[in-house]
């Protein structure tokens, strides 16, 4: 609605305030792949790196996605994202035992 200005005007300052929040999350990425990797610096193995990987590319990270992205065995990433979310570096959202997905933790 409105004089074609008016409309141009608005999705000027929507994508502005898209732009700004995209920044301050690879912002807040860039900050947690920096701890990520100071709190990860013990592990060996290339899964941990491979899958603070992942975490930094995908919203939400389920052990299959994890799985396929890494490469490594299930029983590996689950070992890895058990360590990740007892480091504080993770937290799982559906509070399931099952078809679980974690995500950055803030």
């Amino acid at each position: 609605q409105g004089a074609p200005k008016q409309k141009l005007a608005a999705w000027i300052a929507g994508a502005e305030q898209a732009t700004l929040a995209a920044l301050m999350e690879l912002d807040r990425l860039t900050d947690w792949r920096r701890r990520a990797d100071a709190a990860t610096a013990d592990l060996s193995g290339r899964t941990p790196a491979r899958l603070l990987d992942v975490f930094e590319g995908w919203p939400q990270v389920t052990a299959p996605l994890a799985e396929v992205q890494t490469g490594a065995s299930r029983a590996a990433v689950q070992r890895n994202i058990d360590i990740l979310a007892e480091r504080g570096l993770i937290r799982e959202v559906t509070g399931q035992g099952r078809y679980r997905v974690w995500v950055v933790a803030q």
